[in-house]
C-alpha cells in the first residue's frame, strides 16, 4: 500500500495482498452466502449516535472491569484460530498486544501456540476458550492446563455442534495445522479431499450432544468461572444464569456457524439487558459496569 493503514478495513486490504487466497478466505470468510457476515457489518451503520454537549471531556476513562479484572476500555480479543497462518509470531504477538493495551485476550482452542507458550510470554490477562471433544479427557487435561498456567476462566463455545458449512474452505480444500495444544496428544491434521479440513476435523472430534446439563461436568473438573460463548436470544441468556455460568459471550461466531442468524449487535441490547434484569450481581457489584 502507498501509506500506512489507518483503519481496519486498510488492514484488511492489506491482508488480502499478503496472504495466501487459502489463509485470506479461511479468516475473512462466512458461512453458506455469507449473509451474516455481511449483516454483521451492516447493523453497526444503522447505529446513530447522539451526542450531548457542554460536558467536561477533559479527562475521559474507558476502563471497565471483567469478572473482577481491571481493563482500560470495553474491548477484548475474541478467540480466533491459526495465528500463525497470518504472522509469524502467531498468538504470542496477539498476547503481547493484548497486553500493552491492558485488556484480555480469549486464547482459542485452535491456537498455533501452546496454553503454556502464551501464559509464558507476557503478563496479559488469559482466558481460555474450550470446545468439548467426544473424549472429555481431552476437554479435561485442557482446562487442567489452563487453570495451571494462570488463565482466569474457561470460554466454553457452545454454537458449533457441527462445523459451519463454509464454502471458501471447501472449494479451496482448505488443510489446518496441528494444532499445538493437542500435539503429541492426537493428531489435527485432517486432509479431505471433499472439502475443508477444519471442518472433518470438528465434525469428527467434537462432541454434538454437548447440553446445558453438561455444565456441572464442566464445573466439577475446574475452579474457574466459566463463561459460555454464542448466546443469541434472551431465553438462553435465562438459561445460563440458571444453570449458574459466571457470564456470558454474545456471538454468533463471526458469521462463520449458522447463515441467517442476526448481527450480534442487533440482538446485544435484548440478552444483555435481560441477563442483568434477571442476574443483577452474578458479575460483580455494579451490574451496568459489565453492560458498559
Amino acid at each position: 500500500m502507498a501509506t500506512e493503514p489507518v483503519n481496519v478495513n486498510e488492514f484488511q486490504e492489506l491482508a488480502r495482498r499478503v496472504l495466501p487466497k487459502m489463509y485470506y478466505d479461511f479468516f475473512a470468510g462466512g458461512a453458506e452466502d455469507e449473509h451474516t457476515l455481511k449483516e454483521n457489518v451492516k447493523a453497526f451503520s444503522r447505529i446513530s449516535i447522539c451526542p450531548r454537549i457542554f460536558i467536561d471531556v477533559s479527562q475521559i476513562d474507558l476502563s471497565t472491569s471483567i469478572l473482577g479484572h481491571h481493563i482500560s476500555m470495553p474491548v477484548m480479543i475474541a478467540p480466533t484460530s491459526y495465528h500463525k497462518l497470518a504472522h509469524p509470531e502467531g498468538e504470542l504477538a496477539t498476547a503481547k498486544a493484548a497486553a500493552a493495551c491492558k485488556t484480555i485476550m480469549m486464547l482459542s482452542f485452535s491456537s498455533t501456540s501452546t496454553l503454556e507458550e502464551v501464559a509464558a510470554s507476557c503478563t496479559a490477562v488469559r482466558f481460555f476458550q474450550l470446545y468439548v471433544m467426544k473424549n472429555r479427557e481431552v476437554s479435561a487435561w485442557l482446562v487442567q492446563r489452563a487453570e495451571k498456567s494462570g488463565y482466569k476462566a474457561i470460554v466454553v463455545t457452545v454454537d458449533t455442534p457441527k462445523l459451519g458449512r463454509r464454502e471458501a474452505d471447501i472449494k479451496n480444500k482448505m488443510i489446518a495445522p496441528q494444532l499445538k495444544n493437542l500435539e503429541g496428544f492426537m493428531s489435527t491434521e485432517v486432509v479431505n479431499d471433499k472439502g475443508s479440513g477444519p471442518e472433518a476435523f470438528a465434525n469428527n472430534n467434537f462432541d454434538a450432544s454437548f447440553c446445558w446439563k453438561d455444565i456441572d461436568w464442566l464445573k466439577s473438573i475446574t475452579k474457574l468461572p466459566i463463561l459460555i460463548k454464542g448466546v443469541l436470544t434472551h431465553e438462553d441468556a435465562s438459561r445460563a444464569v440458571e444453570v449458574g455460568v459466571d457470564g456470558i459471550v454474545v456471538s454468533n461466531h463471526g458469521a462463520r456457524q449458522l447463515d441467517y442468524a442476526p448481527a450480534t449487535i442487533s440482538v446485544l441490547e435484548e440478552v444483555i439487558f435481560f441477563f442483568i434484569l434477571i442476574n443483577p450481581f452474578s458479575l460483580g457489584e455494579d451490574p451496568l459496569e459489565y453492560s458498559t
